[in-house]
């Protein structure tokens, strides 16, 4: 495995720094940031929706819960992006109106960012919301059924991790693969050694075993609930590695892995075809989730 994931260190800092900046490749991204944020707001203002709801003693772990109109639905867990530095649960329910007009209840999921807290901390504290929410979802209001995951960028890191997590699991007597409908990583980084000599690393202050620890490249060999592993095909050529790399991972491990393409997408626009199920990215997350697409009839 060491081989196959040292292959970024023929890069210059500089370099690597670049294959690291996914703005490279979206010259729009400031405008689907923006979308986050509107998309965001419409979904609180339109759907009914239960804000900072706890779920650890930190205050920012925190949710938005927007509940289906039927009891027993599925319910998709969004964990956002941003480097563990930047966003929040206020930009992340753009995919709310989508996922409730499909049949599913919807969360938002916060969690702490760098600098305040360390990677090894926030890692954590995800993967603790991600098991509260296995062992409560039935007492949410609306009593919602079982819980599908996605994250991006980060997020998508944040989820493997916890997915992979197996002395969490264990400790916590909940089996993942019985908790967990699917997980949909996008954009994702699983492999954080890279990420050591850049400055996105400021705010982080990995070493490299750190890094390692936390990156789900290099966790435990671990089958995993069904997954589709997504990204733009507007990226950059070691987010493109990263994204090989876990799948051919993931599927030494037994899990069934959908493995998508989606032309036409970078990195900062892919996720608002969450929950739009006339995209392609959208309509293979509802059908892990057991719902139809609009695009079926």
């Amino acid at each position: 495995m060491r081989r196959m994931t040292a292959a970024w260190r023929r890069y210059g800092l500089d370099e690597l720094a670049r294959q690291y900046s996914p703005s490279s490749r979206a010259p729009d991204m400031q405008y689907c940031l923006s979308e986050y944020a509107k998309r965001s707001e419409s979904a609180r203002r339109l759907l009914d929706v239960h804000e900072a709801v706890a779920y650890g003693p930190a205050p920012e772990q925190r949710f938005d819960y927007f509940p289906a109109e039927r009891p027993g639905a599925p319910l998709h867990v969004f964990v956002h992006g941003g480097y563990w530095q930047e966003l929040g649960r206020a930009e992340s329910s753009f995919a709310a109106i989508g996922m409730v007009a499909a049949g599913a209840a919807f969360i938002a999921l916060g969690y702490p960012l760098a600098p305040g807290y360390s990677l090894p901390a926030i890692t954590a504290m995800v993967g603790e919301g991600i098991r509260w929410l296995c062992g409560h979802a039935p007492q949410l209001p609306g009593a919602p059924g079982r819980i599908h995951l996605s994250g991006h960028c980060a997020g998508a890191q944040l989820v493997a991790h916890a997915l992979a997590d197996t002395g969490a699991w264990q400790r916590s007597g909940i089996d993942p693969l019985a908790a967990v409908g699917s997980a949909t990583l996008l954009g994702g980084v699983y492999d954080l050694e890279p990420l050591v000599g850049t400055y996105i690393n400021e705010p982080l202050g990995l070493d490299g075993p750190t890094a390692r620890a936390c990156s789900p490249q290099h966790g435990p060999l671990v089958r995993m609930p069904p997954l589709l592993v997504g990204r733009g095909e507007s990226e950059t050529d070691e987010y493109a590695r990263q994204h090989r790399e876990f799948v051919a991972r993931a599927r030494s491990c037994g899990t069934d892995v959908t493995d998508l393409v989606v032309a036409g997408r970078h990195h900062f626009d892919l996720p608002l075809d969450l929950g739009r199920g006339a995209t392609e990215l959208g309509a293979g997350v509802l059908r892990l989730m057991g719902l139809r697409p609009e695009t079926e009839g």
